[in-house]
């Protein structure tokens, strides 16, 4: 057997905290489960205090463990039992269990918390195993009791949980918690349905759940950080994504904000962080305050958070701030320079920002700003501006600087040497200038040359040899240049053509994709050719020198206003118009099937109709019409008893026609958009009992609960006593011999729950939203319960009346059928429903 030590003088105790995800998922008996394998490997363990709520299985855990007396305390005239502080001091045992982390203690005692009680005993060195559920940390109060509708009294500040040496979290899927709430295991069998039909909904279940994920996570990121840290490990853990994207407060910041939140929400709780990075003296070149807070506000608003640093070297600052954060991945937007920029200034931010990333992903997002310049390259010109500038100076400069560096070397270079350096430097004019730059540069290279070098010295000679070199030089620098210009022609038009097949391909598939096709072919061609706007009219208009027309199919024109576009660009300008004649005949054809498919319901509708009435109307018109042939008939003497059973017979027969041709009419209503309302406050107790009038006497036994413990609905009093008919009368036909059928209310927010519960055979998921489709009865091969329109016409009352109705499963088995009506008006409630849920 494994003895611990004792407890080292001075040193304090460590805590161990279970945190629930919800009452009842367990915590109490896995920290008594806890307490008996310490109790196995030699600990000194005693149960200071346990909260157990007359669970069988939790008491069973008790068996063998020491526990220590609590004290009694009298409180406004009642007795309450609370841990024994002094007493778990004096026995100073190596592990305490302390329930109930949150709890607040009867007046009397030192301490008005219980976790002021566990400091104590953690100070004297006393090891605590203690439980809390998620809802008692004080950061999730409002946020619990937002989602639950029940006011949390009792909370414990989150960062006592925090100094906890270890938390475990005990977590239930909510449909299993559900169940074992069903089975009795956690609250009193009358307790059950009013829990399951207010606190431990599925979607409250869910939230908390999540809410709890949430935090330990956060408490395990923490508690990773601090490791890293203190261990001095810089290089990037990929525990989580977390995408930092870098902004300068450009033009180009919400489109590299929204890529990178796409990137983080492609993996489950991945973070989105937003930094920019501000130099030291203040200055940032293209940074704009206001769209920095545009951004950061656009960050906050996806799920991110916003971080400025200070930091003269960005590069190096924005990878120190990833790499701080455990980053996964980076996002940059492009580089905006321009070539000669880019040769002048070297390398720019990203490119040194991807040399030092190392095991950080760099995405260098592209970002258009719309309207500003031209996709498709120009064909009028084959240099830049620049380079038409800068190619005749240096034609003129270039040779000169040669001249006074050979100058400096006379003597150590033969004439061939400096002619094959000066025809270098022709041919370098040539390549940034062309064949302007070449011929300026090979007239004052020939005549330097001439003047400097070719003897006699500083004198001009019309030798042969001096001609020969100025001929030589204005021939190569010619053939050079032509090639040069040739070079960048095709350049030109291999960069143009591939622009246009990326346009059109793109373009291709935004047609294909048809997600709003018209208007985004509009704005692609607005932005594609640089123009103002781009519209289609019916009839062409007045050309004025800015306007571009070219014909869509027969009865349109694409209108492009902004500047007259030359030949080359028309050519691709024909191929949009193209792919917008498809849209727009494709926009036709939808809009025709969308003519048609009314047509289609309704024929489906008239063919469902005279199936099911071909024979669930006649069954009851043949019942009434027999009986009544028989009482007419003289060739037999009823007696009275027969007599009544006939009548009985046949008024039972006309009622049933009745209701199937009211249902039929209301449902024809719906579909034609023609139901008349009289919306109005509504007492559920007000519909109840012509409801329940409806309903067979022989079947199961109704229970009402709650119903007037909630506001009035906003409703049509007829049609909610229609839907609640159906519903009660849906749930007592599968409601086995010897069960009860359970109707329920509860408030959420701003809405009134209805809950219609039975313990029938319950309805698979898949076959649940068919159930609401007329004329269905899922394998129902009773047909004496009608044409199938029970539900469907339920659903759309309900809908009519601004509501929903769903179903779900009841646990223990059955089905559930939740209407949900907005509350008639909130400030005058007909009663309440804020009752507290106890720990668990």
């Amino acid at each position: 057997m494994v003895v611990e030590p004792d407890v080292p003088p001075g040193r304090p105790g460590r805590l161990k905290v279970f945190l629930g995800a919800a009452p009842g998922v367990g915590k109490t008996y896995r920290m008594l489960d806890e307490a008996r394998r310490r109790v196995e490997r030699g600990t000194d363990v005693v149960v200071a205090y346990a909260e157990c709520h007359k669970r069988r299985h939790t008491l069973d855990k008790l068996d063998g463990l020491e526990i220590l007396p609590r004290t009694r305390r009298i409180y406004r005239g009642g007795e309450f039992e609370e841990m024994d502080l002094d007493a778990v001091l004096e026995r100073r045992p190596q592990v305490a269990l302390v329930d109930e982390f949150a709890h607040s203690n009867v007046p009397g005692g030192r301490n008005a918390k219980r976790w002021q009680d566990i400091e104590e005993l953690l100070a004297a060195g006393i090891d605590v195993v203690t439980a809390v559920n998620v809802q008692h940390l004080e950061s999730l109060k409002d946020v619990v009791e937002k989602i639950t509708r029940v006011p949390q009294q009792e909370t414990v500040p989150d960062d006592v949980v925090r100094r906890a040496h270890q938390i475990e979290l005990v977590d239930m899927p909510a449909e299993a918690l559900r169940r074992r709430m069903a089975h009795g295991n956690i609250y009193a069998p009358e307790k059950v349905d009013a829990a399951l039909a207010n606190y431990f909904r599925v979607g409250n279940l869910t939230a908390l759940r999540e809410l709890a994920l949430r935090w330990v996570a956060d408490q395990v990121d923490e508690a990773l950080q601090k490791y890293r840290s203190e261990h001095g490990i810089g290089g990037v853990w990929e525990t989580r994504e977390r995408v930092v994207v870098a902004l300068t407060g450009g033009p180009e910041g919400e489109t590299i904000i929204r890529r990178a939140a796409r990137i983080a929400d492609r993996s489950v709780g991945g973070d989105l962080l937003a930094v920019h990075i501000a130099r030291s003296d203040g200055l940032a070149a293209g940074s704009s305050s206001a769209a920095l807070a545009r951004q950061r506000t656009l960050v906050e608003s996806l799920g991110g958070s916003y971080h400025s640093v200070v930091g003269d070297d960005i590069p190096t600052a924005l990878i120190e701030f990833a790499r701080a954060e455990n980053a996964t991945q980076l996002v940059l937007g492009t580089s905006s320079r321009g070539r000669l920029e880019r040769f002048v200034t070297g390398r720019g931010r990203g490119e040194t920002v991807v040399g030092l990333s190392g095991d950080i992903d760099v995405h260098m997002v592209t970002h258009e700003r719309a309207g500003r310049g031209r996709l498709l390259p120009s064909r009028r010109r084959t240099l830049s501006t620049a380079r038409l500038i800068a190619g005749p100076v240096s034609g003129l400069v270039l040779p000169v600087l040669l001249t006074l560096l050979l100058d400096h070397t006379r003597g150590s270079l033969n004439l061939t040497s400096e002619a094959l350096l000066f025809l270098l430097a022709v041919v370098g004019v040539a390549c940034v200038g062309g064949v302007v730059s070449a011929v300026v540069a090979s007239v004052s290279a020939s005549l330097l040359l001439n003047y400097w070098f070719i003897p006699p010295i500083g004198a001009f000679t019309t030798t042969l040899n001096s001609v020969l070199a100025t001929v030589v030089f204005a021939v190569v620098a010619g053939i050079v240049a032509a090639v040069v210009d040739r070079s960048l022609r095709l350049s030109r038009r291999s960069a143009r053509a591939t622009a246009e097949a990326e346009t059109l391909s793109s373009l291709a598939g935004s047609i294909v994709r048809g997600d709003r096709a018209i208007p985004a072919l509009l704005e692609r061609t607005r932005e594609t050719f640089g123009m103002d706007s781009a519209e289609l009219t019916e009839q062409p208009v007045v050309d004025d020198g800015s306007v571009v027309q070219v014909p869509v199919g027969e009865q349109a024109h694409l209108v492009l206003r902004g500047r007259t576009l030359p030949s080359s660009e028309r050519k691709v300008l024909t191929a949009f118009a193209a792919h917008v004649t498809v849209a727009v005949e494709r926009a036709r054809l939808a809009e025709a099937a969308a003519e048609v498919e009314p047509v289609k319901a309704a024929d489906r509708m008239r063919t469902a109709l005279l199936a099911a009435v071909s024979h669930d109307l006649r069954t009851p018109l043949a019942a009434g019409w027999a009986a009544i042939a028989s009482l007419r008939s003289r060739d037999v003497d009823f007696s009275d008893e027969d007599r009544d059973e006939l009548l009985a017979t046949a008024d039972e027969s006309m009622a049933r026609l009745s209701r199937l041709i009211d249902n039929l009419l209301d449902m024809s209503r719906l579909q034609a958009g023609a139901l008349n309302l009289s919306l109005r406050a509504t007492a559920l107790e007000e519909v109840l009992p012509t409801a329940l009038e409806s309903l067979p006497p022989d079947g199961p036994l109704i229970d009402i609960q709650h119903l007037d413990a909630v506001p009035a609905v906003l409703a049509d009093p007829p049609l909610l006593e229609r839907v609640v008919a159906n519903l009660l009368s849906n749930a007592a036909r599968h409601t086995p011999p010897g069960e009860t059928v359970l109707l329920t209310a509860s408030t959420l927010a701003d809405r009134v729950e209805v809950r219609v519960i039975d313990r029938g055979p319950g309805m698979p998921a898949e076959d649940r939203e068919r159930a609401f489709v007329p004329f269905q009865r899922l394998g129902d091969t009773d047909n004496t319960t009608g044409v199938g329109l029970g539900l469907a016409l339920s659903r759309g009352l309900t809908e009519a009346m601004a509501g929903t109705l769903t179903p779900e499963d009841t646990p223990g088995g059955g089905l559930t059928m939740v209407l949900s009506l907005p509350v008639a008006d909130l400030r005058e409630p007909t009663g309440s429903n804020t009752g507290s849920v106890p720990d668990a």
